[in-house]
């Protein structure tokens, strides 16, 4: 069996356990309990706050964890992580007062900045030949400048509504992170399988969700503009339609594509387009 570390609650403890659901991994989850076991696949989850994860890790306690790429990197285990997940995405950001003067970075020069993240935001500074005064505190970061503690603030932002109703801006980006997969480093060898049986699932539901299933009809005549559009994994899927002419076209599209490419298929002519979610998609 192996052990998987994630967050105890919030979005990123949310995000984590759908993942595992995705994969097809059963199991029982209870707001009291800081472990579980699988009913379907050889692995335990332990609930713990995500800053001791990257230790637990470390140290062997948990072979596998989910955290916040800016917590492995402040903990500096960087060399942890071996595969990024594309959700829980954020900002570690500094903030001002709104009313404060700010052209760039310099003039942060020997101010007080309240932080979590005083290893990240040191590394920041120190690359752009800044001095300032870094104040470590573990919560409310964004109170400290209204009560005199500092003049800027350096903290995680999602969509920057906290820092407004605190009365800051946002004026610099530090470091961008997301939820990623970290393993411990001399794991056995039937661990390490499982982690492989593991990753191949996450992988193909992280496939399906960044790509849709499309289906469209299309004159026989645009077939080479829709295939030139539509490239799929190998290539289009093309059936005769029972009216003479006219095709069916199948393929799979990157979501983030999907507008832009839809206006240029009925643009040649396409018809009737459908799409679809995609459950897993294995390459």
């Amino acid at each position: 069996m192996i052990r998987l570390a994630i967050q105890k609650s919030g979005r990123l403890s949310e995000d984590s356990l759908n993942l595992i659901r995705e994969c097809g991994i059963s199991f029982l989850s209870s707001s009291y309990k800081l472990k579980t076991e699988a009913t379907n696949f050889p692995l335990e989850i332990l609930y713990l706050r995500d800053d001791d994860i990257p230790g637990y890790v470390q140290d062997g306690v948990a072979d596998l964890g989910i955290v916040g790429q800016n917590v492995l990197v402040e903990a500096g285990l960087p060399h942890l992580e071996i595969e990024g997940l594309g959700f829980s995405k954020c900002r570690l950001s500094l903030a001002v007062p709104r009313a404060a003067a700010y052209d760039s970075v310099a003039d942060l020069q020997g101010k007080n900045i309240a932080t979590s993240y005083p290893e990240i935001l040191g590394a920041y500074l120190r690359e752009r030949g800044v001095e300032a005064n870094l104040h470590t505190i573990s919560g409310s970061v964004e109170i400290a400048p209204s009560i005199g503690l500092a003049e800027a603030i350096c903290d995680i932002v999602s969509s920057g509504s906290t820092l407004l109703g605190n009365g800051l801006r946002e004026v610099e980006t530090v470091f961008r992170s997301e939820a990623v997969l970290i393993a411990h480093q001399k794991m056995s060898a039937e661990k390490k399988e499982i982690l492989e049986q593991l990753q191949f699932r996450m992988q193909a539901v992280r496939r399906a969700r960044r790509n849709k299933y499309i289906l469209l009809n299309a004159p026989t005549a645009a077939l080479d503009a829709v295939k030139a559009l539509l490239p799929g994994i190998k290539s289009p899927t093309v059936t005769p339609l029972a009216e003479e002419g006219w095709v069916s076209v199948q393929s799979v599209i990157n979501e983030d594509d999907f507008w832009h490419i839809t206006g240029q298929l009925k643009a040649v002519g396409a018809e009737g387009i459908l799409v679809l979610p995609i459950e897993k998609m294995i390459s």
